[in-house]
Formats: C-alpha cells, sequence, structure tokens
C-alpha cells in the first residue's frame, strides 16, 4: 500500500516510500533506489527515573480506606493492613476496633450514636459476615445467619436496622454462598436478614428512616441514585449525573454529596417527582466543590452540618457554612476548596525475620555487572541472613558458619528473582481480598519475586503491596501505577487534563497513595503528556505511557523523556531513524509479547504449540476454570502469522543499541507467561543470558531497584529462584522451577510451602476443595467490567 507518491520531472517515473527509503518506479517497470542521507538535529529529554527505597525498616500506610469520621465528631476510624482502626481526633492515638485476628474487617460504618461500628468480615475458608463491635468495651455480635460475601453496611437513622449489600465470589475466592445477591436489612439487635432489592450499591436509609436508597449504573456509564421503600418497592430515581462515582446524601436529607472527576462536591437534595441531572457544572441550582486534593468516601457529620471526606490516609471535613454563603454562619467571602486534611497514617515495621539459610552447589548466574559480563559461578555458595545477601562465591571460598540451615543444589541453576515489568492481575473481588491471593502465589511458584503493574484498582492493589510488605501475606513485591491517568472518555476512570495543574493533581493524588509511577494513557495531545511528565519530574515520580497503537504517539513519548514505553509499536519493522533515535535514549521498553500488536500474539502462540492445560506446576496454583478454557480449544496457526515472533526481532535490534528491553507478562496466564516472555525474546534473537538479564537486572533497574534487586550480591536483598537444569544452555527449562527465596524465606517451587528458616504449610486453595471451581456471573461480569475499565485487554 503506497498512500503516497510524487512524479518525476521526466514525466517518466514516479518516486515513493517504501521499507525504509525512496524508490523511483519507471514506467516500463524498472525500478531504482534513491539513496537519501539527512543530518537532523532532535532535542531530546532524558529519561524520567528516581531511586525507589524497596525495603525499609518501617513504611507508612498510605492505603487507608473507607475513612469516615464519628458522627460526635470525636472518632475516625479506617481500614489499613487487614483491620479495623480508631483514630482519637482529640488526643491523636489510634488502635484497632477488635483484638481477633481470624479474619479481616472491611467496610466500616458508625452507629448514629458514634457508639458502635457496623462492618464486614472475609476469610477465605469461613467466607464473610455482618458484624457490630462497640467502639469502647464490649463484644460484638454477627448480625448475618449465613456465611457469604457482604458489602458496604449502614445504619438506620435510629440505629435500630442496618442495611447491607450481598454479592458473589468466584474466581478469585471461593464461590460457595454465592446465591440471592442484592440488597438486604436487619434488625441491629439480631434476627433473620432480608432480601428486599436485588440490585444497587451503596445502601443508606433516608433520613425518616422508610426508604433506602442506593446507587445503580444505567445507560451503560452514568450513575442514579434511586430508592425504595422497606419492602423493596416504590421505586424512585432522584439523581442521574454523567460523570458521579458515588452520591452521599445527609442524615437529615437536605444535601447530597458527590464525587466526580475525582474531587468531592456537595448540593441540595431535592425530592423531585422526576430525576433530577446533576453534575459538577450544573445550573438549575447551587453546586460547589469542596474538595481540592481529591474525594472520596463520603459523609456528613450526625447534625448535618459538615461534610467530610478523605483520600488515603488523609482526612478532610468542610463546614457546610463555608460552602454556601446563603447558610446561617457563612463568612462574607467563602474559602477555596479544601486543600489541607489531617493525617491519620500509621508507621508499621517491614517483614523481617533473623532465620541464617545456605544455599550451596548449585550454578549462580548472579547478573552483576550484566551489561559487560556474564558471570557463573559453579559448585557456588550463598549466605543469607534475615532478608539480605551476606556473601557469594564458591563453595571452596566460602564456609558454611554453624548455625545456617544448609540446602544442596547440586545440578540447579540459581537466578536473582523475576520482574515482572507489566503484570497486571486481580488483588480484590469488590475489595474484599482473600489471604492466599492464588494469582500471586503463582506468580511466586514460577519464580516472579517483584512486579508492577501499570494500571489496577487503587485500594486493592495499593492495599495488597502493604500487607506484603508487612509479611501479612504471600505474594511478590508490588508496585503499581495504579488507577491509569486515563485521557479517553469513560466515567469514574477518565483523568481530564485542561492544563498543568490538572496534570499535577492527578500525579499527586497517586503518589499519596502510594504509586512510584503513573501511565500515561490515550492523552491524544502532545502538550497533555508533556504536562503530566512535567508534574512527574516536580513530584519525583516515573511516567510510564501506553501509546494505544499510535506510532507517532510513541516517538514523541520517546523524545519527550517518559521513563519507558509499555507494549509494542504499531509496526512491522524498524528502520534506521528510528533506530538511531531511540538508541541515543535512556528509555525502556516493555513490549508485552504476549499481547504484541499487528497479528496473532505471543500468548495464543503457546496454547498452539504447547499443551499447557497439561502443566502440573500451573495447574497447583491457578483454577482449572481459567486455564482449561484459553488452551485445550485453540487456535492452530504457522509461525509466519505469529506476529510476535516480528516484534521480537525489532527489539533485539534496538536492544543491540542500547534500548533495555524487559518483560511483561501483562497478566495473561500468572507465573508461567513471565517465563513465555523469555521464550519469545529467544525467537527473536537474544540468548537465552540475554532473555534472563531483561526479566531480572534490567528491569529492577528500570524502576530504579537495582540498588536492592536484580542480582545477586552481598547486601542485596535475598530474592532469587533456583531452576533444575542449565538455563543458559536451553531457555525452556526456566519453567522447572525447584525453590523460590523471597525476602530470605526459601519455598517448595511445586507447592510453595515454607522450608526455611521455619517450615510453614501453605493451606489449600479454595479450588482444591471438590466444587469449589466455578465462576458466580455476577463476579464474572464485575471483573470483566474492572479489565474494561483498566485497559488489560486481556480475556479474563
Amino acid at each position: 500500500n503506497y498512500p503516497a507518491f510524487a512524479w518525476h520531472p521526466d514525466g517518466q517515473s514516479i518516486v515513493i516510500w517504501s521499507a525504509g527509503g525512496f524508490h523511483r518506479i519507471g514506467m516500463d517497470g524498472s525500478h531504482a533506489e534513491i539513496p537519501v542521507r539527512v543530518q537532523a538535529d532532535k532535542q531530546i529529554h532524558p529519561a524520567l527515573q528516581r531511586e525507589v527505597e524497596v525495603s525499609p525498616d518501617r513504611f507508612p500506610v498510605r492505603m487507608a480506606r473507607w475513612t469516615q469520621q464519628s458522627p460526635d465528631g470525636r472518632l475516625a476510624i479506617y481500614q489499613a493492613l487487614g483491620y479495623l482502626w480508631l483514630h482519637d481526633l482529640e488526643r491523636g492515638e489510634h488502635r484497632r476496633l477488635t483484638s481477633q485476628t481470624d479474619h479481616w474487617e472491611f467496610y466500616p460504618a458508625f452507629s448514629p450514636d458514634s457508639r458502635s461500628v457496623v462492618y464486614v468480615t472475609f476469610d477465605d475458608e469461613a467466607l464473610g459476615s455482618v458484624r457490630i463491635h462497640p467502639v469502647g468495651r464490649g463484644r460484638g455480635r454477627v448480625l448475618t445467619t449465613e456465611p457469604g460475601y457482604y458489602l458496604e453496611p449502614s445504619f438506620s437513622p435510629n440505629g435500630r436496622q442496618v442495611v447491607f449489600r450481598r454479592t458473589s465470589g468466584g474466581f478469585l475466592t471461593s464461590p460457595a454462598w454465592s446465591e440471592r445477591t442484592g440488597l438486604y436489612r436487619v434488625a441491629a439487635d439480631g434476627g433473620e436478614p432480608v432480601r428486599f432489592h436485588d440490585s444497587g450499591s451503596n445502601p443508606q436509609f433516608s433520613s425518616d428512616g422508610q426508604r433506602v436508597l442506593y446507587s445503580v449504573r444505567v445507560d451503560g456509564s452514568k450513575l442514579a441514585l434511586d430508592s425504595v421503600n422497606l419492602d423493596g418497592f416504590d421505586h424512585r430515581r432522584h439523581l442521574i449525573g454523567d460523570w458521579i462515582t458515588e452520591y452521599r446524601v445527609s442524615p437529615d436529607g437536605r444535601w447530597v454529596a458527590f464525587a466526580e472527576h475525582y474531587n468531592a462536591y456537595l448540593a441540595p437534595f431535592f425530592a423531585a417527582g422526576k430525576p433530577v441531572t446533576l453534575g459538577a457544572g450544573s445550573r438549575a441550582f447551587p453546586v460547589r466543590q469542596v474538595s481540592a486534593r481529591a474525594g472520596e468516601h463520603l459523609h456528613f457529620s450526625g447534625d448535618s452540618r459538615s461534610l467530610a471526606w478523605s483520600h488515603g490516609a488523609t482526612l478532610y471535613t468542610r463546614a457546610l457554612s463555608d460552602v454556601f454563603a446563603f447558610l446561617d454562619g457563612a463568612p462574607e467571602e467563602l474559602p477555596e476548596p479544601a486543600t489541607e486534611g489531617l493525617n491519620l497514617s500509621i508507621e508499621v515495621d517491614s517483614d523481617r525475620h533473623d532465620g541464617r539459610i545456605a544455599l550451596t552447589g548449585g550454578r549462580i548466574v548472579t547478573m552483576r555487572n550484566a551489561a559487560e559480563e556474564i558471570e557463573v559461578i559453579e559448585d557456588g555458595v550463598i549466605l543469607v541472613e534475615g532478608h539480605r545477601i551476606t556473601a557469594v562465591g564458591t563453595r571452596g571460598e566460602i564456609e558454611v558458619p554453624s548455625g545456617f540451615q544448609t540446602f544442596e543444589l547440586d545440578g540447579k541453576t540459581v537466578l536473582p528473582g523475576l520482574f515482572d515489568a507489566h503484570a497486571h492481575g486481580p488483588m480484590s473481588n469488590q475489595q474484599l481480598q482473600p489471604r492466599q491471593n492464588w494469582a500471586q502465589i503463582a506468580n511466586l511458584a514460577f519464580g516472579v519475586t517483584t512486579i508492577h503493574d501499570p494500571s489496577n484498582d487503587n485500594a486493592g492493589i495499593f492495599s495488597m503491596a502493604e500487607l506484603q510488605r508487612a509479611g501479612d501475606v504471600l505474594a511478590p513485591r508490588i508496585y503499581s501505577t495504579g488507577r491509569i491517568l486515563y485521557g479517553a472518555i469513560f466515567p469514574g476512570v477518565t483523568a481530564r487534563i485542561d492544563g498543568y495543574d490538572d496534570a499535577e493533581f492527578h500525579v499527586r493524588r497517586q503518589k499519596e497513595l502510594g504509586a512510584i509511577s503513573v501511565k500515561s494513557y490515550n492523552y491524544l495531545r502532545r502538550d497533555q503528556r508533556q504536562q503530566v511528565l512535567e508534574a512527574g519530574r516536580k513530584l519525583d515520580i516515573m511516567v510510564v505511557p501506553e501509546g494505544g497503537m499510535r506510532f507517532e504517539q510513541n516517538m514523541s513519548q520517546i523524545v519527550d523523556g517518559h521513563t519507558g514505553i509499555e507494549h509494542s509499536l504499531s509496526i512491522h519493522r524498524a528502520y534506521d531513524d528510528l533506530k538511531q533515535l531511540w538508541g541515543q535514549t535512556d528509555v525502556v521498553w516493555s513490549p508485552t509479547f504476549g499481547v504484541a500488536y499487528g497479528g496473532m500474539m505471543g500468548e495464543e502462540y503457546w496454547y498452539d504449540r504447547t499443551e499447557v492445560w497439561k502443566n502440573e506446576r500451573l495447574l497447583n496454583f491457578v483454577p482449572r476454570s481459567v486455564v482449561y478454557p484459553r488452551s485445550i480449544r485453540r487456535p492452530t496457526a504457522p509461525d509466519e502469522l505469529y506476529n510476535h515472533i516480528a516484534v521480537a526481532e525489532m527489539t533485539k535490534q534496538m536492544n543491540e543499541l542500547g534500548v533495555p528491553v524487559v518483560i511483561g507478562a501483562h497478566g495473561q496466564l500468572a507465573g508461567l507467561a513471565a517465563h513465555w516472555e523469555m521464550w519469545m525474546m529467544e525467537q527473536g534473537g537474544f540468548t537465552p543470558f540475554e532473555a534472563l538479564r531483561g526479566a531480572t537486572i534490567d528491569g529492577a533497574r528500570y524502576f530504579g531497584m537495582d540498588a536492592d534487586l536484580g542480582s545477586i550480591e552481598v547486601g542485596k536483598l535475598a530474592d532469587l529462584f533456583v531452576i533444575d537444569g542449565d538455563v543458559l544452555e536451553d531457555i525452556r527449562v526456566s519453567q522447572n522451577v525447584t525453590h523460590t527465596m523471597l525476602n530470605g524465606r526459601l519455598y517448595d517451587a511445586s507447592n510453595m510451602n515454607q522450608l526455611a528458616p521455619e517450615q510453614v504449610e501453605r493451606k489449600p486453595f479454595f479450588f482444591e476443595k471438590e466444587g469449589g471451581d466455578a465462576w458466580q456471573p455476577a463476579t464474572m461480569q464485575y471483573f470483566h467490567q474492572m479489565g474494561h475499565d483498566l485497559g488489560w485487554h486481556c480475556r479474563h
């Protein structure tokens, strides 16, 4: 296809561009290449890079969820590290609501008298319940009569009833007790819960306690505020908003707070006879923005005189008289939206232990100075004390001291833990998190010890990262952009940027939740992307973009100095103009071969060429309901139709010019897909060592973690894995993982039982039990919608 041509002055030939050059085609069919050489000067900005401290001794908890001030204003409650915490707002002291450790606690809400809290629980085996617990001394009580998946409880105005939502499990958690989803109410002193409506979310009682208001998605993306009576009848639609993501009506029924474009707004609440269209730009009645630094978890004081909201661990409040000039007590000049709040963050210890482990006899591929040399230590010894490596060398050089637990690794190869630089994956089911996330444990079983996810739900992934850092869950080290900065139009996802201040607002709100990077995604205007970059430089946070299959956009991202490029390019071959440009930058490439653009993808190749459904290691950790549909009845095609091979060849050419190429499995199949990425690199011409380098030290360096991760060296974190065989001779044996070490703890990779420093047996996954491997329709819908919202483009 030649979209443009020019006639030669002789009128007997035309000039076209093709295959990276100009060609003269004569009317007689003759062909001659026209040599062209251009001297071009380009201004290139340095790639935005930063260093990340991977394992400080202590860290602040940033992802506080469901933060809420008590109606009397004395206390705040929030969820962090799996449990509910009370914060005395006068004394600045915090404590747990309960002392139990049998289950995790979610979705808290105060009673109207501020003396009790209603919340839900979740446990992998026992599932969940709705409970009430006193703020002071006393025992709590369970309101639900059967296990299940419960969300969003709320008290009635007189404190005598509780309303909550019931949802379903499956996929990430057990599918048991997933029937009869919907909205329920129950007496606060006990009784049989009554299901009164089959859909809706975030239920709350009306001011007189005779109706229940709830949110529901309509027309695809709009959010409506509806209500029904206590028996589920007399349906009314009150409000509808194009961009609204959350509603909350005041206790006196006069006001409604809503969130739009990540900020909080306040408006009068009218119980009109027909739906009222509401939004930040409404002109029919007064609407005021109250937050300047992001707002969610909206709630009112008990007397309806103030509004509170939170962002991460920061609680904000604003008197209503500071919002509307027509209210009693309003100042002559109303204040600007709130920029300062109260930091409720707690600081906790990182995971530590005093184990002493020796790995002896293995072949150690250190990845030390990997850009310059291939260092392999035969008959090697690695000493690990606590969470760091204290000695590396040959058996003749290092004597194992007494008191070390010794593991012989004769005939095996030891490598630094894999760094999956583009690792999507589920972290929760509607914010309910299992203690054993099979997707993350599968990653560990295949040697993946660190992941970076460039698009996930903020609350789910940042809370999971903190649980991992504290040693409360078994998972790789987790880093993320959190929610993407999305330039396309989708309510609840779009991050609107109309100038630099908007860009800084979005970058700052993600950093405040724990992001080390942001994903700049589908901003069509270059100045918007540059503003995100400038905000990243100011706030010291990396920017990883996706070009949306637009080659020109990728080129400007390279020139402007993005940290890296995510996904493949939308061209089949690279020529000297591209090679010379990119090769003179420090911009990294994570091409995600498994979902490479332009043809049949790499993921499909391995279903075609290998019997994935028979991989015993994989089936130990990933439900058959996930593996079988994609791998048993699969398409087949010759190699030339699989475009990932051409993409891999292009990345090899770029790598030879100095562009780091790192693996990114895109969450296509937990654990195993990271190895596919290395195998596909070899298909493109990388040597096994080069592929392994892209899976270890180069990924760590990409995200500024190479001082702690990516190579086996004294002083670095003890994250590594062991392969049965010589992976430098045959890259395909990389999946034969026998052991994984994370933070100095050694695991049997076949079952992920901990071997040292203590022996700990992993509990069975729900799908290892009879009847446990099933999906519920509501859960399927939730995860498909989440994948769409996050731009995963994959088939979960």
